[in-house]
């Protein structure tokens, strides 16, 4: 059990944040496979206080989807207090505030991964979060901006002086964006540091990997994001190692492929037929790995623009992959 505030989860596994992809859509196929917390794309509050359109699009959820923490970003402490105050009624289960990103743009701004190199206004924002929250806020946040800033243990003591419920760590600095290797030490540091429930992140595609995490570094949580890129069934497998439950095998080509065409059927009633068909292009991709014959139907995909014939073009895949088969090994 993982238990952050007075929200009680039975799963210690947290799917990840990622912009662009834990989208409704995909949270629904995710939430087939294990019953932990999910968490949303990272959501401007700058963007929610102007009732922005879509990223009230972003707020959307479903009966299924709670668990759910909705994660904010920005860098005033004002505007975060108030973007929480605004989600009271919204039946997400928590609040992330995220100070990990590593991208350009939200850097350059102050924000994401930036806020490591403020500690002060990062606790600021944090206090103002946590002051006007109904729902327990919790924060992530890299190692630190690089290998001579390295400042997650003492970042994670002010973070929960300011009020977080919970701590979830990256392994990497700023600088090494999702190259190299996480640094799981940092985590173990986290967590001999602070008493709120520290969550591990980073370097997690199979499951034998949670369980070595929390081996080695004592994390109440294990939290995956781009293991579960076209492979949602990890969360079931590691939900399953961790509880000491029988861990479920991998799907099968056909299964796979079933459970692709279900994403996309999702990603165009949540967004429509244009930008369903093009967000679909990643996921096909990830979906693929490993059939034979994927690098062929990926560049077919991703110049498609008929929804029907993208389903026909995955439905296809596992034919077509045993029929490359027969091709290569007579």
């Amino acid at each position: 059990m993982l238990r952050i505030g007075d929200l009680e989860l039975e799963s210690p596994v947290v799917l990840g944040p990622m912009a662009g992809i834990t989208d409704l859509a995909f949270r629904k196929i995710c939430r087939e496979q294990f019953t932990g917390l999910m968490v949303s794309e990272m959501i401007s509050a700058k963007a929610m206080s102007f009732n922005d359109k879509k990223t009230l699009q972003m707020l959307q959820t479903a009966p299924e989807d709670p668990p759910l923490s909705i994660q904010l970003f920005g860098s005033e402490p004002e505007v975060l207090g108030e973007a929480v105050a605004a989600l009271a009624e919204h039946p997400c289960s928590a609040i992330d505030f995220n100070m990990g990103c590593p991208a350009p743009k939200i850097v350059g701004n102050g924000e994401g991964s930036a806020l490591m190199r403020n500690p002060g206004l990062a606790e600021a924002i944090v206090k103002a979060m946590v002051k006007h929250a109904t729902k327990p806020v919790t924060v992530k946040f890299r190692k630190g901006w690089d290998p001579s800033e390295v400042n997650a243990v003492e970042f994670a003591k002010r973070m929960e002086a300011a009020g977080a419920a919970a701590i979830t760590v990256h392994g990497r600095t700023r600088d090494q964006f999702y190259t190299g290797r996480a640094d799981w030490e940092i985590l173990r540091a986290v967590k001999e540091a602070v008493s709120v429930p520290v969550i591990g992140n980073g370097d997690i595609f199979v499951y034998e990997d949670a369980l070595r995490m929390v081996e080695e570094t004592g994390v109440d949580g294990v939290m995956a994001a781009r293991g579960v890129q076209g492979n949602p069934w990890l969360l079931g497998q590691i939900e399953a190692a961790l509880l000491g439950r029988p861990v479920p095998e991998t799907p099968k080509a056909e299964e796979r492929v079933e459970t692709a065409i279900r994403h996309f059927l999702g990603l165009i009633e949540e967004k429509g037929e244009h930008v369903g068909v093009l967000e679909m292009r990643k996921h096909a991709a990830w979906y693929l790995k490993g059939i034979h014959g994927a690098a062929k139907l990926r560049t077919m995909i991703n110049v498609e623009k008929d929804p029907e014939r993208v389903v026909q073009l995955l439905r296809n895949a596992p034919k077509h992959a045993l029929e490359v088969l027969e091709i290569t090994n007579p």
